[in-house]
């Protein structure tokens, strides 16, 4: 058998897609909480105030007009404010969990649920114990959490009066909540990921439009005081605790050239280092790749690094390397290439993939190709943390009288990307764990939609906020019981 005992099956969720209860319990806001709903084929809307009074909203890729601040407006729909009610349900999503035999659950804190400004001297009591209650009931079970300290969920203060991420000093603030929690859950989590998709700050910039000089040199400074941070958190945890491991978490988009024109193999390869080494080599190795000089003077960025910066990277490197794998696309400099369809365009079109109703082509062997050379880069553990399907669902009544999805579709993409992965292991990856994306159906990050559903575990919630938050298993419910149940070996 080739998945190792002990192997680390599960299921993921984010707080800002999950847990709804924006404003409960002295819970500040984040920019996930003025994002309004969206569509495949419309964006998700930030709503905004100018200091006149002017209202207005702008596509989520696009910056709100200078003056003007983040507001809950009325007449707008906000689909992170209720979620699935994670905040009032978790004892009930946390007993379908573990009936589904998680090893696993890979979850998020929201840092403005901690420290509701991001400013405060001292931190939200109501929100440590929220939490400390969430990794109770998951001990109850014999399931690790696995805690991302930060998944797209800044304080919203720190964002619009600080400058956000590209301001140094936020690091600082950082490095307040992450020792908070740290300390505050010790015995309880042993294992954390810093920072969710750290990489899109530089991979999807200019997905929707042309960036510019200013714009990329805002990204890299970003990019750069969250490494600093990361590592901050790594050498803090390793500290407080010497049996917490920390891991990195990047968007896992593998990119292959589209024809054999030596150029489009050297755009391919330039991809992979823009995309994802840069952001891995620094959190895996603890210093920037040879290449990033070469990015840097493609748009004139001039980083503002310290010489304790530095050293700090080189003191914080990851214990382990995590990462989300959904998809697959080519590169080409050829500008009569096809490109990919849906709310993502992320490059030319594979000619010998299909793709999802969101147009996200489908590629289990590329999952596997992305282990193979991502280990054999950094030799650090891995984990797939996000992997799924975002499909149409439709709720049925079932054999048995109660309602049910019967979504042999979303069992027919997972069982191939388990299949690779335990090949990956057979050629000697060191993989340790699995958790699928939007174990329980929650609001799409992409989207903001619910109809774009992921789950096992079907949420009676509409687009339109309707429901009742009636939770019931779909036949993939059964299956990946099957599957935890046997370690990988029964995925028919």
């Amino acid at each position: 058998m080739a998945f190792p005992e002990g192997f680390l099956w599960g299921g993921a969720t984010a707080a800002n897609q999950c847990e709804g209860a924006w404003d409960v319990d002295g819970r500040g806001p984040a920019e996930t909480d003025m994002l309004t709903g969206g569509t495949v084929n419309t964006p998700r809307m930030l709503t905004y105030r100018m200091p006149d009074g002017t209202e207005g909203a702008v596509p989520q890729w696009e910056g709100v007009p200078q003056g003007g601040r983040l507001a809950v407006l009325d007449g707008y729909l906000y689909p992170n404010h209720d979620a699935i009610d994670f905040y009032h349900h978790y004892k009930e999503d946390i007993a379908l969990f573990a009936e589904m035999g998680f090893k696993q659950y890979r979850m998020s804190i929201s840092w403005s649920r901690i420290y509701p400004t991001g400013i405060e001297d001292e931190p939200n009591q109501a929100g440590l114990d929220f939490y400390r209650n969430v990794f109770l009931e998951l001990q109850k079970y014999g399931i690790e959490p696995l805690v991302t300290m930060w998944h797209f969920d800044t304080p919203n203060y720190i964002e619009e009066e600080l400058g956000g991420w590209e301001n140094h000093d936020t690091i600082a603030l950082f490095d307040k909540y992450a020792r908070t929690i740290l300390t505050e859950y010790k015995g309880l989590v042993k294992n954390w990921l810093t920072f969710n998709e750290i990489n899109n700050t530089i991979s999807f910039l200019g997905m929707m439009a042309p960036a510019t000089d200013e714009q990329f040199q805002g990204a890299y400074q970003h990019l750069h005081n969250k490494f600093v941070a990361s590592a901050h958190a790594v050498k803090m945890a390793h500290e407080i605790d010497p049996s917490y491991k920390v891991g990195c978490m990047i968007c896992g988009i593998v990119d292959y050239p589209l024809t054999p024109d030596p150029d489009d193999v050297i755009a391919n390869r330039y991809m992979w280092e823009k995309s994802l080494f840069y952001c891995g080599d620094v959190q895996c190795k603890g210093k920037y790749g040879t290449y990033a000089k070469r990015l840097w003077d493609e748009h004139n960025v001039k980083l503002e690094i310290t010489d304790q910066d530095l050293k700090d990277l080189a003191e914080g490197p990851v214990d382990f390397y995590t990462f989300s794998y959904y998809q697959s696309a080519c590169v080409t400099t050829h500008t009569d290439a096809e490109t990919t369809k849906g709310n993502m365009t992320i490059g030319a079109k594979n000619p010998y993939l299909t793709a999802s109703d969101w147009g996200w082509q489908i590629d289990p062997k590329g999952l596997r190709y992305f282990l193979e050379l991502i280990y054999d880069r950094y030799e650090k553990p891995l984990m797939v943390v996000e992997n799924g399907l975002g499909a149409y669902d439709d709720l049925v009544e079932g054999e048995n009288g109660e309602m049910t999805v019967h979504d042999q579709y979303r069992i027919d993409y997972l069982r191939e990307h388990v299949k690779e992965m335990e090949i990956a292991i057979e050629h000697g990856v060191d993989l340790i764990g699995y958790t699928t994306w939007g174990c329980i159906d929650l609001v799409s990050a992409g989207t903001g939609e619910m109809r774009k559903r992921y789950g096992f575990i079907y949420v009676d919630k509409n687009d339109d906020g309707t429901g009742t938050m009636a939770r019931y298993k779909k036949d993939s419910f059964a299956w990946y019981k099957k599957v935890i149940a046997s370690n990988g070996a029964d995925i028919a």
